[in-house]
């Protein structure tokens, strides 16, 4: 019982933690657009990297351990969302500090699909708690997060890193699958949740009152 409890506190950590790594990267980021040097950079980069990789292995560990819970599966949309919040208009504000308009664009873009969707699923969630639905993530959601961490690490250095390393046009292909995997991930989360969205829609009858 009590290794049961250390495994599902690694998990919780690794779930909870990505939230301070983010705003780590989000303070270090800002303070090198206005005053560049080579270390404020790395610890950034290190910090989103960091970020990235808990959300990978909470998920591993929680099913490897088998201590999955329901505080985790709402817990881990949430630390998203804030990833999600910090990142990309920290990205808009570096791109358009580098003169970057065109992607400033694409990440505003990708900031209104991205939030969108996330406060899409949020609410069909609340919906299905309703009837006892599990809200956990479905595997156009795991896709989407995993192909938009690395995604947003890539922008990063593609914009701030001293020596080019990510082509231009490998972003862009990766930016295009990233909204498209995004529309995929409303439309299935729709879907799966829509006949409980649709018996939230009718009218409750009301109760007869007592005599």
């Amino acid at each position: 019982m009590a290794g049961r409890s250390i495994e599902l506190g690694i998990v919780t950590f690794l779930t909870i933690v990505r939230f301070p790594l983010v705003l780590i990267f989000f303070v270090c980021a800002i303070v090198n657009t206005i005053s560049e040097g080579p270390y404020l950079f790395i610890i950034a980069l290190t910090s989103l990297l960091a970020s990235a990789f808990t959300d990978l292995f909470d998920g591993v560990l929680a099913r490897r351990f088998n201590v999955e819970t329901q505080f985790g599966a709402h817990a881990d949309p949430l630390m998203d969302k804030f990833f999600y919040l910090t990142t990309l208009p920290l990205l808009i504000f570096i791109a358009m500090d580098n003169a970057d308009v065109s992607q400033a664009v694409v990440l505003l873009v990708m900031t209104l699909t991205f939030l969108t969707r996330d406060q899409w699923v949020t609410f069909l969630r609340s919906i299905g708690s309703i009837y006892n639905v599990s809200g956990g993530a479905q595997w156009a959601g795991k896709i989407r997060t995993g192909l938009n961490f690395p995604l947003i690490i890539g922008i990063y250095i593609h914009q701030e890193s001293p020596i080019p390393i990510i082509p231009r046009a490998l972003l862009i292909v990766f930016e295009i699958i990233a909204l498209v995997v995004n529309a995929i991930s409303v439309f299935t989360y729709t879907r799966y949740y829509w006949p409980y969205l649709l018996k939230s829609a009718h009218i409750q009858p009301k109760s007869e009152p007592r005599t």
